[in-house]
């Protein structure tokens, strides 16, 4: 018990900075995002982040599961692996770990302990400054060989552009968070290309035309050479089911976990990234390692009947990804979707996207300051055709979808919100170990 009021000691001194993921996008528009902070923080620690090679992975979607599939085939190649993402689904230390093992709760708290003189020289660090400062010190400390690094919010301007990577990989570009990052994917691109550093490569999933002549133009400006993943490396799905799917990259024959099409190309990526990253990974290091990753909560089936999905689907371009995933594992089937969102997203055109796919929509709200309240969800589920509930909290949420999925064998899913899914993950393992 020592160990964990000190953990949650940690956790509260964190979360005493401002916190830009959980304030409203009004807020976040105002936020002053700059790296000098961040360079300071680092210079008083050594700058810790210089002593491995780093693969930086940007973009709207899909860059948690590129960035989890490059780690896997790095750990499968001999590397001992940092890997650093966010948010955390369940507990804040998954944010950092090496060779899938999150840092302890007792080995956080020390670093904490340990960054709080610098920190306290430094003005105005947020508290996504200070934890990706103990990821990267972390990385250090464990003497890694080589580690995945996932940029939080944009690029140019996210704290983890501290880093020189060997390679900076740009997956999916999309419209999300566009208080802060712009209205056009033009606005967007240039943001997630500010990864992009003098003449080191640069991988990028399949874009739109609009964010790939952003992207060529910031990479040749910086004599970076850019590998398009479609273009320059050719990729094929293969036959998929709930087991997984098989796929080939540049002739390699691969197999993932990790369902939906847009897998495949997050796949491809991560592979490419591997291949120009000048690390020593071999084929078969590849091979074996996407075939063992997991990334919890992207169209994770933790019950095949009635089917139990949880995804983390959270704008217009990933609903649509997941609509499509849901039509073609579970065919013919309705989904009752565990529907919870940010104030800032939008929701008309999430829902929209998911309408074909669905019966019915539970509308809940996560423990989250961001989170919309569920009547005006309601609302809008209700103005777009599809016939929806409000029910707090979570649990009884997902205790109600099930409810209706034993009577009628329906899908259950919930998408919308991270933060809702992890807490219905949550709940899910409860019940199963009730």
């Amino acid at each position: 018990m020592e160990t964990e009021a000190a953990y949650n000691q940690a956790l509260d001194y964190l979360y005493s900075f401002v916190d830009y993921s959980l304030k409203k996008s009004s807020e976040l528009a105002k936020a002053d995002f700059n790296l000098d902070r961040m360079r300071a923080l680092m210079a008083a620690l050594g700058d810790p982040q210089a002593a491995y090679p780093i693969l930086h992975v940007a973009g709207t979607k899909g860059k948690g599961s590129t960035a989890a599939l490059a780690a896997a085939a790095l750990r499968a190649a001999g590397f001992r692996t940092g890997l650093y993402t966010s948010p955390h689904l369940q507990d804040y230390v998954e944010r950092i770990q090496v060779d899938g093992v999150p840092v302890s709760h007792a080995g956080l708290t020390a670093l904490v302990e340990e960054l709080k003189p610098a920190v306290a020289r430094v003005p105005k660090l947020t508290t996504f400054e200070i934890t990706t400062a103990l990821g990267l010190l972390y990385f250090a400390r464990q003497k890694v060989g080589a580690a995945v690094v996932e940029v939080g919010l944009g690029g140019r301007l996210d704290a983890t552009n501290v880093v020189r990577p060997r390679v900076a990989v740009i997956t999916s570009l999309s419209y999300d968070h566009m208080a802060v990052l712009g209205n056009t994917l033009t606005l967007i691109a240039g943001e997630k290309a500010g990864i992009i550093k003098e003449g080191v490569p640069v991988v990028s999933s399949p874009q739109k035309d609009e964010a790939l002549a952003v992207l060529e133009r910031v990479a040749a400006e910086r004599s970076a050479p850019l590998t398009l993943v479609g273009r320059d490396i050719t990729y094929q799905a293969g036959p998929h089911s709930l087991d997984g799917q098989q796929l080939t990259v540049a002739g390699a024959a691969l197999t993932i976990p990790l369902l939906g099409s847009h897998q495949v190309v997050n796949a491809a990526t991560a592979y490419a990234a591997l291949q120009v990253s000048g690390l020593a990974v071999s084929r078969q290091a590849i091979v074996d390692g996407f075939a063992s990753v997991s990334w919890p909560c992207r169209f994770e089936v933790v019950r095949r009947e009635p089917p139990l999905v949880l995804d983390s689907a959270h704008n217009v371009d990933s609903a649509e990804h997941l609509c499509r995933t849901l039509q073609e594992y579970f065919p013919g089937r309705k989904a009752i979707l565990i529907f919870g969102s940010s104030e800032d997203k939008d929701i008309p055109g999430m829902l929209g996207a998911l309408r074909p796919c669905l019966e019915r929509v539970i509308v809940t709200q996560a423990v989250h300051p961001r989170a919309m309240r569920p009547e005006q969800l309601v609302e809008t589920a209700t103005r777009l055709g599809v016939a929806a509930e409000a029910v707090v909290p979570v649990e009884a949420a997902l205790a109600r979808a099930l409810d209706l999925s034993r009577a009628g064998g329906q899908t259950v899913v919930s998408a919308g919100s991270m933060f809702v899914t992890a807490e219905v993950r949550t709940a899910w393992q409860n019940m199963e170990r009730a």
